[in-house]
């Protein structure tokens, strides 16, 4: 059992969190035929190969192995594909050209250690100490990411800028002691039963949409980077966290960008506790439903998105339970409109709600509160 201040996380329900795993490979892994062969630095794959060996490559500006045929597979057989010194460049680990797969073993060291530009699968692989982990080099494509570990990079994924969109597919996998874990620029991100855990910033929504489900997001130093452009260009547009666990970090947004802005957000059946602050929103439209706040540096503060002409955020704030916050509970700033019902706001250091401009939804409910119970809406004691 883990204790969080406040609240107890108990391995059982980690383990209904991430159980949801992922492709099973087993079955058609038994069915496909393979060269087992040493392969040698700067091979080009054109069949499916599986490694007997570690392969160490020095660092030269040509990738360790290049997969050039649609649907190969490259098992890498429980081994390690390493760079060798530490000479600058831009080595690259594997690099896939076509739609293929790649699994089973460590890729570290490089300059960037796994690259694309079709769509692509990696299972049960390592990425260490890689200064770019994953990179999605050129044009559309999708990455499904499955039962994996991204650790010790300066970029856990990253994309070249303004240059590539699709999907990203991440399933049970763990980004820890990353500098940024994920970078979205023009991808439609769905993360689930995966893991985010002391990286500087967990994630950046530089433009296009994630979609977080059972994952958890514990002792980064910044859970997310949103920032809102206010020609609409390179925006995030949509944010969503179901089922999820937010815990022990140390702040939501970035020093140079606390406040978290998204077109779109969503927070249903999540568990926020015993981060550093709380979290600032802004936000047009919004949907924050069944989630408790607890032991938390703040709670929830929602604001206008700051467009040249602010259209008043909307949407519903209902069943949420925020407890033993520092400051208020559940704080509306003026201009914002949500519609606020059956919230129960006990025992935080400000106000239960405070909400000059908000709908009352009814139902709501404060008592305890250090500054007293609500305002702009009616609350039970």
């Amino acid at each position: 059992m883990r204790h969080i201040q406040g609240g107890i996380v108990t391995w059982p329900l980690a383990l209904l969190l991430l159980a949801a795993t992922t492709a099973k490979a087993g079955a058609r892994e038994e069915t496909e035929v393979f060269e087992a062969r040493a392969v040698r630095c700067g091979d080009v794959l054109f069949r499916n190969t599986r490694l007997t060996r570690d392969l160490t490559c020095a660092g030269t500006p040509i990738p360790a192995l290049t997969i050039a045929a649609p649907g190969v597979v490259l098992d890498l057989g429980g081994h390690t594909v390493r760079r060798a010194g530490s000479g600058p460049g831009d080595t690259v680990g594997i690099d896939s050209q076509r739609d293929s797969t790649v699994r089973n073993g460590t890729i570290q060291g490089f300059n960037r250690g796994y690259t694309y530009n079709a769509t692509v699968h990696l299972h049960r692989v390592a990425l260490v100490g890689n200064g770019v982990a994953i990179f999605h080099t050129l044009g559309g494509g999708g990455l499904l990411l499955t039962d994996s570990r991204v650790s010790g990079s300066s970029l856990g994924f990253g994309s070249e800028f303004d240059a590539t969109s699709g999907s990203i597919d991440i399933r049970g996998t763990q980004f820890t002691r990353n500098g940024l874990a994920l970078y979205v620029d023009f991808h439609d991100t769905r993360i689930s039963s995966s893991t985010f855990m002391s990286n500087e910033i967990a994630l950046w929504c530089y433009s296009g949409g994630i979609h977080i489900r059972s994952s958890m997001f514990m002792e980064n130093a910044s859970v997310a980077d949103l920032t809102w452009s206010n020609g609409r260009f390179d925006n995030c547009y949509e944010l969503v966290f179901e089922n999820s666990i937010l815990a022990n970090n140390t702040a939501f947004g970035t020093p140079e960008d606390p406040e978290w802005q998204a077109f779109d957000f969503q927070m249903r059946n999540t568990w926020v506790m015993n981060n550093g602050e709380g979290l600032r929103l802004a936000a047009q439209t919004l949907d924050v439903r069944g989630n408790t706040w607890r032991d938390n540096g703040g709670g929830l503060t929602l604001n206008n998105l700051p467009d040249f002409e602010p259209v008043p955020q909307e949407g519903p704030v209902r069943g949420n339970r925020f407890t033993s916050n520092g400051g208020d509970g559940l704080r509306v700033l003026p201009g914002a409109t949500p519609t606020l019902s059956n919230n129960v706001c006990q025992n935080n250091t400000g106000w239960g709600i405070h909400a000059p401009t908000a709908i009352d939804g009814g139902g709501n409910v404060a008592r305890g509160n250090g500054a007293g119970g609500c305002v702009g809406v009616v609350c039970a004691p």
